[in-house]
């Protein structure tokens, strides 16, 4: 059936254009194809605080684009109001839920495309599954990050991460109760995602890589202008592929998942990534293993773009800088020129006809002949305690602390670690375990984020390690490694690590090993008992007992 049609004057819809009628539309609207726009905004998510706008505008282009826009909501938590309590649990698994609304919402009134308006940890990447998963047109606009913070720390425009590396140093008596009282006023200078390069950042500027949303739509900050006139342009390009019968399958190809892995590496961008890019791809139904294609890039794809955790810049001097048609301009010689983007030209064209109206600023994006780093951003990490992988972030460990062997010191759960970090019982050496808290354990793979931030702000970044079948966020910078898989609750190595146990930690080739003999370890795994589930009913309940391993994506197949 013909999506962009299917209201047109035929008897046997006139049941639906009655409905239409209900709400205020017309028969000329009704001539028109009927393109849904996803919206998460809300008031409870500084992100998405301005996508009621946004969405005005967005409306403004379709018109102009020549089709009839409908408007509908969809979920989208804020990972840093679900951090310290229960809520975590909650807000991977959202990404699944947000994919199926969206599919939902698609299906049951036969859009003809849709405009996805998101800009969030775990929004964007479930409404890149959602337009996967569908096969229409599909057009992603993020809402853009805010505005560095009003107050100094560190030498830096403070952000979300100063006041949890704030509290640790507050508790090593680093800093004054004032201090730490000024960076909760005035880390947040308007709305928008947050001002670093976390997994939202990441996951917008990898919208842009893939080609799913408009040149200069990642970085472009919230309260900018532009921000409303990409609302605008993003309208009228969702018309243009409907009309011309471009889908999201033919911009989500190979190539554009491995464009998009090159500059997640090139940008140092979030260990998350890595299993939002392998959900995205199985819902394209692509034959490829991601995780493979960054071990296989990682060794010949420079860093050439950097901002915190990598260093001191924020979201806007990236943007000023460039942005991600600078990044995609400088690292052209890799990445696949010729994919489809949803301008319906290739990357290649775009990239031509993009107008830079700031100077160029080698301190945030480099060139391929004078990088940052010789290997990406992120590694793959594999060994006895990773059969499956594992993953790290070089570009945010300081080069002294990317091979690191230490003294294993074992928590089954977030909390109790936090407690023993804030508690100064963690010392220099020692490498953290915290696991239980993989897709099925956690359940829901909650970010150990506060732990890797009070060791920063105590002073251990450089000196202890944490490893976990947890997730990390992408502002977190220290010697880690995350995404364990199998996980401890699936019977993986990590559940027989024990206090004092010597673990070897290489970020640079890539190993993670657990120096007790092979024959010591199946003896400690046929002793092994698997915990109770945590939750007995509810989402989370089925969550876990559908979830793949991380190494998989964490999807529900």
């Amino acid at each position: 059936m013909d999506r962009k049609n299917i209201l047109n004057n035929r008897e046997e819809f006139s049941l639906n254009r009655s409905v239409y009628k209900a709400m205020g539309y017309s028969d000329e609207d009704l001539q028109r194809p009927v393109i849904g726009i996803a919206n998460a905004w809300s008031t409870l998510v500084p992100g998405h605080f301005n996508l009621r706008q946004v969405s005005d505008y967005v409306k403004q282009g379709i018109y102009r684009g020549g089709g009839t826009a409908v408007e509908f909501g969809t979920i989208g938590c804020c990972d840093a109001l679900g951090q310290g309590h229960e809520g975590m649990h909650y807000i991977l698994p959202s990404r699944e839920l947000i994919a199926g609304s969206i599919e939902v919402m698609a299906q049951a009134h036969n859009l003809a495309g849709l405009v996805l308006l998101g800009s969030c940890d775990k929004i964007v990447p479930g409404m890149l599954m959602a337009a996967a998963r569908l096969d229409i047109p599909c057009i992603h606009l993020p809402g853009g990050p805010m505005l560095g913070g009003e107050v100094t720390f560190h030498g830096r425009k403070s952000d979300m991460t100063a006041i949890d590396e704030g509290l640790g140093a507050l508790r090593a008596g680093k800093i004054s109760r004032e201090t730490f009282e000024k960076l909760e006023e005035g880390y947040c200078s308007s709305c928008g995602s947050c001002s670093f390069y976390g997994t939202a950042n990441t996951m917008c500027t990898l919208s842009e890589a893939l080609g799913m949303a408009l040149s200069g739509g990642a970085m472009t900050p919230a309260v900018h202008p532009d921000r409303l006139r990409l609302a605008q342009k993003t309208g009228e390009a969702i018309c243009n592929l409907v009309i011309n019968e471009i889908t999201a399958r033919n911009i989500i190809t190979r190539d554009a998942v491995e464009n998009a892995v090159r500059i997640c590496l090139a940008t140092s961008g979030s260990t998350n990534a890595v299993m939002h890019l392998s959900a995205i791809a199985y819902e394209a139904e692509l034959d490829m293993n991601v995780l493979e294609t960054f071990e296989a890039y990682n060794k010949e794809t420079p860093v050439i773009a950097r901002v915190y955790p990598a260093c001191n810049a924020d979201m806007n001097d990236l943007f000023l800088a460039g942005g991600v048609p600078r990044i995609q301009q400088n690292l052209l010689p890799l990445l696949h020129g010729q994919a489809m983007t949803v301008t319906g030209r290739p990357l290649s064209e775009n990239l031509n006809a993009y107008v830079y109206r700031y100077e160029k600023n080698p301190d945030c994006i480099t060139t391929l002949d004078a990088p940052f780093e010789k290997q990406g951003g992120l590694q793959i990490m594999r060994g006895n305690l990773a059969p499956m992988t594992a993953v790290t972030k070089p570009g945010a460990i300081d080069p002294s602390a990317r091979r690191f062997t230490g003294t294993a010191l074992c928590f089954d759960c977030e909390e109790d670690a936090n407690r023993a970090i804030l508690s100064g019982f963690i010392k220099e050496g020692t490498v953290i375990v915290i696991r239980y808290e993989g897709p099925k354990g956690g359940p829901g793979m909650r970010e150990m984020y506060k732990s890797m931030k009070y060791l920063n702000g105590m002073g251990l970044a450089k000196t202890a390690a944490l490893i976990t079948d947890g997730r990390f966020s992408g502002t977190n910078n220290g010697c880690f490694v995350g995404h364990i898989s199998p996980e401890a609750a699936s019977g993986g190595p990590l559940a027989i690590v024990q206090d004092g146990d010597i673990i070897e930690i290489d970020c640079i080739s890539g190993k993670l090993e657990l120096k007790v003999s092979e024959e010591e370890i199946k003896q400690r795994l046929k002793t092994w008992v698997p915990k109770k589930p945590k939750f007995k009913k509810g989402y989370l309940s089925t969550y876990a007992r559908m979830v793949s391993s991380a190494a998989e994506g964490a999807i529900i197949g």
